[in-house]
């Protein structure tokens, strides 16, 4: 599937773009209809990607790692979101798609439709709040509160009687479900089951996000350069991509120099020094949709280490993406990859996540994960629309750089289209150009200048 709408910040009236109300419809109905297919009677979420595919709404990034806010769907009704107050109060101002019928079970004994379900319009968009991962006194009975707003709506629509799928929960709030008798079960896996495929406004949505570290890239690319540090770094990607109109700049890995290998993972404030190899994982949200987008480069020269190590990184990508089409597994792409003590590492649990591929959507990491630990003995069929990203990566031999590449793709009807497209193929070498009395300095070379001897040169007798 490739989204034919043409991509653009704005909203317009003269080209089809992003078209929400179909967007916010086609999520709901793939999560309707998984919770159709399962033997749960309800599912209800915690987490902040999930809440927003169910229920469309956003109160703000601060929100995501807290746990405070919940979401309820039930095989009888649209989403019902429990917000802070005020935000509640928006929501039922500015989400009409929150007022929406549901399908009520008659509860009373003495109603001549006992047991039947009729139609109720009412709002889903209520004031609640959970416990603030326990900053709550325990004794203020938060975590019991939420477990009984949720079995009163099980109970209204019939379905208390059923299990209960949740995604993620403190404790707290578990035992007070269980305690009200509800039985609690995984719901995660309906979730991302769900979210698996891709809708085309999703696509299209998933592109401008990549299309954005795109420019970031380039702006990045003009501005290495010796004496650059990687906080420089972020900041610059940072400024570039909520200029564009970003909604959370979730990270930006900067790793520089003797820093590649082995990788950490996380940014420091490392000066950056002629012909140091420096790799960036730029990690973004437009309208909810993420990114995760590698690229590496030399800054001034490469060294012919990291030149290799380059292409070896690019070898397996691209054998990877040749493997990608509707049918294929995930086994069939991480069977192309080196096993870890291939470069370096004792088994495949410690060199997770290097050459490592995972769904991008409302979250980084989703459905399908590509991984020599799991992929294997648990493949996972590639299908039309899955958006994912693949990672590889390399150490140099000389011990001290490592090339890291990434590209997301959208897998089509017959193979698949990679949307990240600043330039990959070969290593780009940043940075001013530098001259000496003979002409340019060789963009490939050992960065030593005191090799510049006769037995550094490999002269004869020397």
């Amino acid at each position: 599937m490739i989204s034919t709408a043409t991509t653009g910040t704005n909203a317009v009236d003269w080209e089809q773009r992003i078209d929400f109300d179909r967007l916010r419809a086609e999520r709901l109905a793939r999560l309707k209809a998984e919770l159709e297919r399962s033997d749960l009677g309800a599912v209800l979420a915690f987490d902040f990607a999930n809440i927003r595919y169910m229920s469309a709404t956003h109160i703000g990034t601060w929100a995501i790692d807290k746990l405070i806010r919940f979401s309820l769907l039930t095989r009888n009704t649209d989403p019902i979101v429990w917000d802070f107050g005020s935000a509640a109060k928006h929501h039922a101002l500015h989400n009409p798609w929150l007022n929406t019928t549901t399908a009520e079970m008659d509860a009373d004994p003495h109603a001549p439709h006992h047991g039947a379900v009729r139609p109720r319009l009412e709002s889903g968009a209520r004031a609640g709040i959970s416990t603030l991962r326990g900053a709550f006194n325990p004794n203020a009975g938060i975590a019991e509160d939420v477990a009984k707003k949720i079995k009163r709506e099980l109970e209204k629509f019939g379905v208390a009687d059923q299990p209960l799928g949740v995604d993620v929960i403190e404790p707290p709030v578990l035992f007070a479900l269980q305690r009200e008798g509800i039985q609690v079960v995984d719901g995660q896996q309906l979730f991302l089951t769900a979210r698996a495929i891709k809708t085309q406004d999703e696509i299209s949505l998933l592109t401008e996000a990549a299309s954005m570290v795109d420019a970031a890239y380039d702006k990045l690319y003009e501005f290495l350069r010796p004496g650059v540090r990687e906080n420089e770094a972020v900041g610059l990607v940072s400024k570039t991509l909520y200029d564009l109109g970003s909604e959370y700049v979730e990270g930006v890995n900067a790793i520089s120099g003797e820093r590649c290998s082995p990788h950490p993972h996380v940014y420091s404030d490392r000066i950056i020094r002629p012909g140091d190899p420096a790799f960036f994982d730029i990690l973004h949200s437009y309208n909810g949709y993420r990114t995760c987008y590698y690229r590496t480069f030399a800054v001034g020269s490469a060294s012919p280490a990291q030149n290799d190590a380059y292409k070896r990184a690019r070898e397996y990508m691209d054998r990877a993406i040749a493997l990608v089409k509707p049918g294929a597994t995930t086994a069939d792409i991480v069977s192309v990859w080196p096993k870890a003590q291939e470069f370096g590492f004792p088994d495949e649990e410690a060199a997770f996540a290097l050459q490592y591929g995972h769904g991008v959507g409302l979250s980084i990491w989703e459905k399908p994960i590509f991984s020599r630990l799991v992929s294997l003995d648990h493949p996972e069929e590639l299908k039309e629309g899955m958006f994912f990203a693949l990672e590889t990566y390399w150490p140099s031999a000389d011990g001290i750089g490592a090339a890291r590449i990434e590209e997301e793709m959208v897998v089509t009807a017959t193979g698949c289209e990679v949307v990240t497209k600043f330039p990959a193929e070969d290593l780009l070498i940043a940075g001013q150009r530098f001259y000496t009395v003979n002409g340019p300095l060789p963009d490939l070379r050992s960065s030593q200048s005191h090799l510049n001897t006769p037995a550094g040169r490999g002269e004869p007798g020397a």
